[in-house]
């Protein structure tokens, strides 16, 4: 599958939720098998025991907010600006989840990553 490399600052939806997978250990991989039977079509994360839909971390607080806990990532702000600090890494977004994902990103894969051009919207 062909890559495109971008800033993390500019990653959002599918591609920020992909790079997050990444960071959580998560293998992730697209699937074109779909049948009204599995509705396996997409990009798919397998998760501890299983194969799962890729989590919505970025807009999801259930799947984004026990990162931000556990990785102790500071959030602040007010729409429509947001900042995220980890460390001595800060990102900023326009929302919250966001802000603080981009922020794990950076501090374990670094500024730019390689991500699969199908999630580039």
């Amino acid at each position: 599958m062909e890559h495109v490399t971008l800033s993390v600052s500019e990653l959002s939806g599918a591609a920020l939720d992909w790079a997050v997978a990444k960071c959580e250990g998560r293998r992730v991989e697209f699937n074109h098998q779909y049948t009204e039977e599995t509705k396996f079509d997409g990009w798919w994360q397998l998760g501890p025991n299983h194969w799962q839909p890729l989590n919505k971390y970025s807009t999801d607080w259930a799947q984004g907010g026990p990162i931000i806990e556990r990785e102790r990532i500071t959030v602040w702000g007010d729409n429509p600006f947001w900042e995220a600090e980890r460390g001595s890494v800060w990102c900023n977004g326009p929302t919250p989840l966001i802000a603080a994902m981009r922020c794990y990103v950076v501090s374990k894969l670094g500024d730019k990553i390689d991500v699969p051009l199908p999630l580039i919207g």
